[in-house]
């Protein structure tokens, strides 16, 4: 949900698109009033457009907010394709991201597949001007997940088992893997699998898990955080080797934004969230009550001490 860089008239066009989906508005020229703080400075938070990337912005939010930070947000902007240009020219200050996917993005012949070895080479990429903060060991990795009527027919355990078969298939994701290294070139160059079409949905979203329930589908990219995996008992395929990153969640902060108060309040939070954590938030923010996003990030700080 998370990767390659395409031309300003697709950013452009992607933006368009959103506001056409999404009502009248563009989600870069309006969000929600600003909270207010006391002395702590200000920051505006975007998100990409998908259900953990808004809870993780909220969770930001709302610990900001409390440590005396006026926040307004600028949430499910779109894809990276979008909101990093927006993060660079300073339409957003500040969006949860993934070390792995956002560092392919910025350098399509990075190697590095460790969390250290990741994380050490996304802060020497960024941009001037852009910060990373602390990374959380929450990971949240894309992953290629079948069902178990699949994995079982075909005896699947890793992508490598499922390379022979590929031509067969139908795999599903959001249209940035066609062109994205760890999306259908990577899968070609790490195991010479390549799919017998591919079907544009969303970021592992609602689209992507209904077509790979109803069949239209065979494999699927989904987010190995996803709570739609263990309730349909899906099978995440392992990744032997590594075409899919380290991908710990990260903060992306524009550098004059980034004062004391703001970086200890983030690496506070980064402190405490782990994969366990952030699949639960996951969980809680998809269940049959449909909680909103901003209360599922709050009772979770305050569960652990924050907020």
């Amino acid at each position: 949900m998370k990767r390659t860089v395409v031309g300003l008239v697709t950013a452009a066009v992607a933006v368009l698109g959103l506001t056409a989906c999404g009502g009248s508005s563009n989600p870069l020229s309006s969000g929600s009033p600003p909270s207010s703080g006391a002395s702590g400075g200000s920051v505006t938070i975007g998100s990409g457009n998908f259900a953990e990337s808004r809870l993780l912005a909220e969770v930001y939010a709302a610990e900001l907010t409390a440590k005396g930070v006026t926040v307004t947000k600028h949430l499910n902007i779109g894809s990276r394709e979008v909101y990093f240009p927006a993060l660079k020219d300073g339409s957003i200050d500040l969006i949860p991201d993934y070390s792995g996917t956002l560092l392919q993005y910025l350098n399509k012949s990075a190697t590095q597949v460790t969390s250290d070895d990741v994380y050490t080479a996304l802060k020497q990429t960024l941009p001037t001007g852009l910060s990373a903060l602390n990374q959380a060991a929450a990971q949240d990795k894309d992953a290629i997940v079948v069902t178990k009527a699949t994995a079982d027919q075909y005896h699947l355990k890793s992508i490598t088992d499922i390379a022979p078969i590929c031509g067969q298939l139908t795999f599903g994701g959001p249209p940035e893997l066609q062109t994205r290294p760890d999306g259908l070139p990577g899968f070609k160059s790490h195991y010479n699998c390549v799919f017998g079409s591919f079907k544009a949905l969303d970021a592992g979203g609602p689209l992507t898990v209904a077509a790979l329930k109803n069949g239209n589908v065979q494999a699927a990219d989904i987010f190995t955080t996803d709570s739609s995996i263990p309730s349909n008992g899906w099978v995440i395929l392992d990744d032997p080797k590594n075409n899919f990153a380290a991908q710990n969640v990260v903060p992306i902060i524009n550098a004059s934004k980034n004062n004391a108060t703001v970086s200890a309040a983030l690496n506070a939070v980064q402190a405490k969230l782990d994969t366990a954590a952030l699949a639960q938030l996951d969980a809680t923010l998809a269940g049959p009550s449909h909680p909103d996003a901003s209360t599922v990030a709050q009772n979770w700080l305050k569960s652990v001490g924050l907020g």
